[in-house]
């Protein structure tokens, strides 16, 4: 089965990638595996704080994957899987993708304004040509409408 992997963080256009990867999986029968990256400068402390700053990072993502998956099960019939690297995040993406052959599609979400489309975007799109799958870009201004007519 041909997945979407959709990267978990905190910005706000990750929802809208979240929306596409979970709408594109169910109209494709594919499913969805949400990838999200806990950089190394957050256990930039002594062993035992940063055994506890890992912990709560992952208890943090954890909840946010729940909130999502359940949208994802309830609205639309996926049932994704989690999958948390630590690392430098363009780094442990491109790995991920090159360990894991079931992913098909990369589910980026772009901001708007005069930050562009963020430095994940930006890093990756350098990477495309690479890379051994496509990568989808999601607008943050799409609405859920004009998502479920382009899924």
């Amino acid at each position: 089965m041909r997945k979407f992997l959709v990267v978990l963080d905190d910005t706000r256009e990750c929802l809208n990638a979240m929306r596409f990867a979970a709408m594109r999986a169910a109209n494709t029968q594919g499913g969805v595996e949400i990838l999200s990256v806990i950089p190394p400068d957050e256990f930039n402390h002594w062993i035992g704080v940063a055994e506890v700053m890992r912990a709560e990072a992952r208890e943090r993502i954890e909840a946010h994957f729940n909130v999502f998956a359940k949208w994802m099960r309830d609205r639309q019939g996926v049932d994704p899987s989690l999958v948390i690297r630590e690392g430098e995040p363009v780094t442990e993406i491109l790995a991920h993708i090159r360990e894991a052959s079931e992913i098909g599609v990369l589910v980026l979400g772009a901001g708007a304004g005069k930050s562009g489309p963020g430095p994940l975007v930006t890093a990756m799109i350098r990477q495309s040509g690479t890379l051994p799958v496509p990568i989808t870009i999601v607008p943050v201004e799409l609405s859920k409408e004009q998502l479920e007519q382009i899924t």
